[in-house]
């Protein structure tokens, strides 16, 4: 198979996790009855809370998750290949929870989970401050997967400001890298498009961007324009501003394989030492 057919799920998940689950079971359905065989869904899918200690109290362990559960019942009853951006699950380790993607397949087996690396810590000028670090523990390792038609790279929202993993990713084999977001509406407005592209320019790989958008229940806002572009940075499918629905593509895989033999720079990336140049160096 060369050619599939892909979907991202646009939301605006809230603080109640039965409605959020039951609005992107609909979505998937639709995406599914469409024709989409592989169909992506944001991060944090099923519970979108950042208020202080709200979200933590509602997170389980994977083997007690309903919802995952529910999303793998969802997938074989389909016979669809199942991206879930992410859902915050209790960590095996320690009190902080995980913000973990799942890449399900047709038959509802679970093939794949991954722990967001990169937290989103910052300070920014939309009147709020990030630490997610403090409700959820970093992932250790990238994950690749392989599968019959494509090998899928996984990734989650503020992954997406550091190439080298995408990089990493795409030099061991990735066709699509999956990018889940809940991308605030200042940061997005202004890095959201630039980013996507970017990364599937440079690594010559397709990417899918499910996105929330809107107006959330703890005050949050979100960019949503959910993403799907190619590896030569075509925007193939793009969800209109922050509205929930769902946006096709076909992927051609054979695009991956075309463009990298055009703009060969996977295998071209050689260490050269750094020369440093200050105010008070001398050239003789």
């Amino acid at each position: 198979m060369t050619i599939i057919k892909a979907a991202c799920v646009q939301m605006c998940s809230g603080t109640e996790i039965n409605q959020n689950l039951r609005v992107a079971s609909e979505l998937i359905r639709s995406a599914a009855e469409a024709g989409a065989s592989l169909i992506a869904t944001p991060e944090m899918t099923t519970l979108l809370d950042i208020r202080p200690g709200k979200a933590g109290p509602q997170h389980h362990y994977e083997a007690d998750n309903r919802e995952l559960a529910a999303f793998r019942d969802l997938a074989a009853e389909l016979k669809t290949w199942l991206s879930i951006g992410s859902i915050g699950v209790r960590h095996e380790e320690e009190k902080r929870s995980a913000n973990r993607s799942f890449l399900i397949g047709p038959d509802g087996q679970l093939l794949a989970r991954y722990d967001k690396i990169h937290m989103f810590d910052v300070e920014i000028d939309d009147g709020q401050q990030y630490c997610e670090s403090r409700a959820y523990r970093p992932g250790q390792a990238a994950v690749l997967v392989e599968t019959p038609f494509a090998e899928i790279g996984m990734t989650i929202c503020y992954d997406l400001r550091f190439p080298s993993l995408y990089r990493q990713l795409s030099q061991s084999g990735a066709d699509i890298i999956t990018c889940p977001a809940a991308f605030t509406r200042l940061t997005g407005e202004a890095h959201w498009h630039a980013l996507l592209r970017a990364r599937a320019i440079e690594n010559g790989v397709f990417i899918m961007a499910a996105a929330q958008g809107g107006d959330h229940a703890d005050g949050r806002q979100t960019f949503g324009h959910s993403l799907i572009v190619s590896p030569w940075g075509e925007v193939l499918a793009e969800a209109a501003g922050t509205a929930p629905g769902v946006i096709f593509a076909d992927l051609d895989l054979t695009r991956v394989a075309a463009v990298r033999r055009q703009i060969p720079s996977l295998s071209a990336s050689p260490s050269v030492p750094l020369v440093v140049v200050r105010d008070d160096t001398t050239i003789e």
